[in-house]
């Protein structure tokens, strides 16, 4: 596997922001003139960290899935972060640079998906709505438009965590908070051209409740006919992550844990409606 980190800053003179990478051997790829599609990983974190748990292992499952991967570690907000538009610009940035290096990274440049959870998820929808206007807020061409998204547990309004917003807007005034907000609440902004969409979620999670999250996004995707999958599973708390034992403590029964690993294998599969690719 080859592995390398992009600095953001460096590469395109952000804020901040990095990514890493977990490529195939490109030999392999390379002989046969193959290309894989290529997955994003959004780390959850409230806008006020980046979760390890939603990184690296999210990638591996998705390389041994058929993709390549890679981890946008993002500038956070509040009040020693940076407040938005800069991690939608980071998240911008990274499809570009991927897209712009399909070549070399043995990448389809037409297949280039983003996966997000809670406030990572928050991030993805926002570039899901929003990727058209991406170029004009970072003040510099990006051609970062995913091919479709999946929305793990996402935060999608304020009502549905405060602490998101908050963090995310930290610095506004109480005016631009209300206009940010507005734009920001993400069930609002769905369009005729906002991509195919794969979300998942629990329906014991209090801290980003579907009812105020995940389902006002899918009915505003199936109000614009956009292409969607949804799976609501009954039980576990927020932030499953893949679900698996080794990254959750056990706190509930075992099966139901085993139950909602079966999103890996549904989020790939979802992708892979909108991939040439036979391998």
């Amino acid at each position: 596997m080859n592995y390398f980190v992009l600095d953001l800053k460096e590469k395109y003179g952000l804020k901040g922001g990095s990514v890493r990478s977990y490529i195939v051997g490109q030999p392999w790829l390379e002989m046969k003139n193959w290309r894989r599609p290529a997955v994003v990983v959004v780390p959850g974190g409230g806008y006020s960290s980046v979760s390890e748990r939603e990184a690296e292992c999210i990638a591996v499952e998705f390389l041994a899935r058929g993709f390549h991967a890679f981890v946008l570690n993002y500038t956070v907000g509040g009040e020693k972060g940076m407040p938005y538009p800069e991690q939608l610009i980071e998240l911008g940035a990274t499809v570009d640079y991927i897209r712009k290096h399909a070549d070399e990274l043995t990448v389809n440049p037409d297949e280039i998906f983003v996966v997000g959870f809670s406030a990572g998820g928050h991030l993805t929808g926002n570039l899901a709505v929003d990727y058209q206007n991406v170029s004009a807020l970072a003040n510099m061409p990006l051609d970062c438009k995913p091919t479709a998204v999946g929305l793990c547990y996402p935060v999608i309004t304020e009502e549905g965590h405060r602490g998101s917003f908050r963090n995310l807007l930290y610095g506004y005034s109480d005016e631009e908070k209300v206009a940010l907000t507005k734009k920001l609440e993400l069930h609002t902004q769905v369009t005729e051209a906002t991509p195919p969409t794969f979300v998942w979620t629990t329906a014991e999670d209090t801290s980003v409740p579907p009812a105020k999250n995940a389902l006002p996004y899918v009915t505003a995707l199936a109000e614009k006919g956009v292409d969607y999958e949804l799976h609501i599973y009954p039980r576990l708390p927020h932030g499953r992550s893949t679900g698996h034992l080794d990254i959750n403590p056990v706190n509930g029964n075992e099966n139901d844990y085993k139950r909602i690993t079966a999103w890996l294998d549904d989020c790939a599969s979802f992708f892979r409606m909108y991939i040439q690719e036979k391998f």
